[in-house]
């Protein structure tokens, strides 16, 4: 990192505000453009400054392209981290400099929350048929046989399905929990849910509406968590798994299933998946900055997409980084 390019870089009050927004979460640059209000040329023009003055990375997923921070303290080049400091100092001193940062972070809450009800207004449509939707892009039973396999043979301990949907994973893993716990935050998918659990023995299982980027259990409250097919909803996958390790006791095990990454960005458009899959790399990141100590991924490839099966294991004594939110 050179001091020229960093400089000439922040020399831009558009920049900076760019530069705040990235310190909380990654961003699409079409959300980039709609929260500062300009084109998405001009913001793609400043987004090419910063990555080339090394305050910011790219990441290509389909037809859209994030953005998130490159100077996080702690991991930084020191020249990075040092702008990183500075621009932390001018929110708290600059009284106008912070209330415009507060005003963009309050444009995107507003832009997420209209796409937040997007995807529940789809959950909610298509509730009953969810298991049906489901299997047009994943053989259900290969990957359920998969997923347990990949579990291994011990006891599953007490088990947090996130985003149960209909339940059926809940339902496949019960036996082997002493207790079930069924999350999802569409009341009409826990509905469905109940009614499919409904054999179990009462008291075994919870179901509990609420949202994954703040799960209402305690610390170390899980021995296992699972999520099947669930994260490439999320707009902040990192936050979302630093709450699965938060819930997680130490040794505790995590299995996320998923697609491998694709360009099927019909299913964004259509189907309200936020994230077109994962790789290897971006899920073994995310484990690791989450706390979780990966194993290697079970691959199914099918047609046209490959679910993956991504195992973990809670380390001890790992305080998974605390994700911030606009």
């Amino acid at each position: 990192m050179k001091i020229d390019p960093l400089l000439r870089a922040l020399a831009d009050s558009t920049r900076l505000r760019i530069m705040r927004l990235l310190s909380a979460m990654e961003l699409a640059v079409g959300e980039l453009a709609q929260v500062l209000g300009q084109s998405q040329p001009r913001v793609s023009r400043h987004v090419r400054i910063l990555c080339d003055a090394g305050l910011a990375e790219r990441r290509k997923e389909g037809s859209w392209v994030f953005l998130r921070s490159a100077v996080a303290e702690g991991v930084a080049p020191p020249l990075g981290a040092a702008a990183a400091r500075l621009l932390n100092l001018a929110e708290a001193e600059d009284a106008s400099f912070a209330a415009r940062c507060a005003e963009d972070r309050r444009h995107l809450a507003a832009i997420r929350a209209a796409r937040e009800a997007t995807a529940a207004a789809y959950f909610a449509r298509h509730a009953e048929e969810w298991d049906t939707i489901r299997s047009l892009h994943s053989p259900d039973k290969r990957v359920e046989a998969a997923l347990a396999e990949a579990l291994g043979s011990q006891a599953l301990g007490r088990l947090l399905d996130v985003g149960t949907g209909t339940g059926r994973i809940a339902e496949l893993l019960a036996p082997r929990a002493t207790q079930v716990t069924a999350f999802d935050k569409s009341p009409e998918m826990l509905r469905v849910a109940r009614a499919r659990l409904q054999h179990l023995p009462a008291g075994s299982v919870d179901l509990i509406q609420g949202d994954f980027t703040a799960l209402p259990f305690p610390d170390a409250a899980f021995d296992t968590v699972t999520f099947h097919q669930v994260l490439h909803y999320a707009q902040e996958p990192e936050a979302v798994l630093a709450e699965a390790a938060r819930v997680t006791r130490p040794g505790g095990a995590i299995a996320v299933v998923d697609f491998a990454a694709h360009d099927r960005e019909e299913l964004r458009s259509q189907h309200a998946h936020a994230r077109l899959g994962f790789s290897d790399e971006q899920m073994l990141a995310l484990l690791t900055e989450a706390g979780f100590a990966a194993a290697p991924a079970t691959a199914l490839p099918g047609k046209p997409l490959t679910v993956k099966i991504w195992t973990a294991r809670r380390q001890a004594h790992t305080a998974p980084a605390k994700a911030l939110s606009a």
